[in-house]
This record gives C-alpha cells, structure tokens and sequence, in this order.
C-alpha cells in the first residue's frame, strides 16, 4: 500500500476539511442533495473533475458527502484516498440497487453485509484465493438497529458489486439470486476491500431502485432526489460514530 500526500490527484483538499466519516453516494447529484438539503452549513471542499465533496453538520455533528463515480475503479480511487491521505475513517456508501430477490421491493433498503462481486479488482491483492469483502461490523449494527427503530423496510445480506451493467448474458443474475443474493450494484466491493486494507470502516446502504425479478423501476429523477429514508439512515449511523 503506497503512501500518499495531500492534495492528491482527485482530491484537493486537506484532511481538517474532511470529517472522519463520509457517506459516498455514486452519482454527484446526490451528493450536493445531501450537502443542501441535509447538512447544516456545507462548505465545498472538492470540486476536482466535477465530483463535489462537502462536509457540514447533521443534528450538530460534523459529516461529509462526496461522490465516488460509477463502478469499482472509481469508488476504488475515492476511498483509497480518503482512507490514506486524508484521514478518513468510515465510508457509508448510499447508493441504488437491483433486486434479486422477490423478498425485496423497490424503495426497500439493502445492509450489504457482505458484497459479491464478478470483478478482478481483488486480483491487485495476489491472492491464492478468494477474498470475502464484508462491510464493517459496528457500522452494520448501528445501522440496523436505528433502522428498525424508524421501522423502515431493511434487508441485510449478500449483494454483488458487478463490473457490467448492460449484461450480455441476461440468465447471468439466476446463480448468483441461486446463492441468496440480494441485490445488484457497482461499488461496495472496492470499497469493503480497501477498507480492509487500510483497517478502516466501510458499509454499503443502498435503496432499491429497480427489481430484476418484477422489472419495475423508478426513474433517474426519482433515484437522483428521493432516497431520504437511506440518506438519513447513513447519517444517523455517522454521528454515531464522531
């Protein structure tokens, strides 16, 4: 693991402005919809490449957002920065996914207690195996206790971090709901293995946009600006741990 100095090529900032947790939507919007409708007094701290970052108060606790981009390689870039040159101690992805299962609706909220994936981003690592990346712990247990608390509709379990999204082999996404899985996205599983790396803390929050098993989906607008329910789930689980 190499070291790296402050500002790096895709953040330019300092680790006093970022806070020691950071929820990671992957879409930009969504971060500058947690930064202005969320936080209290966000200040921009990043705008490298147009991936906003901001970090603000929630309930009078210091948070950041900032955006990873779409796919492993980019949430693979965002987290290991933040993780080794700015200080960064938890990552709460909040993000959309795929159903798998016919247990989980859309607008339903999946825990990634553990990520799947068909990438070969682990490979950098030189295993002889396989690497099992799962979420942090702690972060999951507050995360399902504030959650059944709110009653919110919670599932927690296997997702899959895949590096396609328009699959040639739609009969694909059958072995994988074979195993249990719960739903599909594109980032937690870099993220869980940089975490890992770094022996930091990393969960994936991620609200159900579409199903593969109904085909019913919400559109771009709704996954842009709605969500609220995950948005101040992964909140409430960062001020837990200031």
């Amino acid at each position: 693991m190499s070291k790296l100095s402050y500002p790096t090529p895709h953040i330019n900032s300092t680790p006093a402005e970022i806070a020691k947790t950071v929820l990671m939507p992957g879409d930009p919007k969504r971060a500058e919809l947690v930064a202005n409708k969320f936080l209290t007094d966000a200040v921009l701290f990043n705008d490298v490449r147009g991936v906003k970052g901001y970090t603000g108060t929630w309930k009078g606790e210091r948070v950041s957002v900032m955006a990873s981009g779409m796919g492993m390689p980019s949430m693979g870039i965002y987290s290991y920065e933040l993780y080794n040159a700015f200080g960064v101690e938890n990552i709460i992805r909040i993000g959309s996914a795929g159903a798998m299962s016919a247990d989980v609706k859309v607008r339903d909220i999946i825990l990634g207690m553990g990520a799947c994936t068909d990438s070969s981003f682990g490979n950098q690592f030189g295993f002889d195996g396989a690497f099992a990346p799962i979420c942090s712990f702690d972060l999951l247990e507050k995360a399902v206790e504030l959650g059944r608390e709110k009653n919110f509709n919670i599932h927690v379990g296997n997702i899959l971090s895949s590096d396609v999204f328009y699959d040639d082999n739609p009969e694909r996404n059958l072995r994988w709901r074979k195993l249990g899985v719960l739903g599909v996205e594109m980032e937690a599983a870099a993220l869980y293995m940089n975490a890992a790396r770094a022996g930091k803390r990393a969960l994936a929050i991620c609200t159900v946009s579409d199903s593969l098993v109904t085909g019913e989906a919400l559109s771009a607008e709704d996954r842009q600006n709605t969500f609220h329910e995950m948005i101040e789930l992964a909140l409430d689980v960062a001020i837990s741990f200031n």
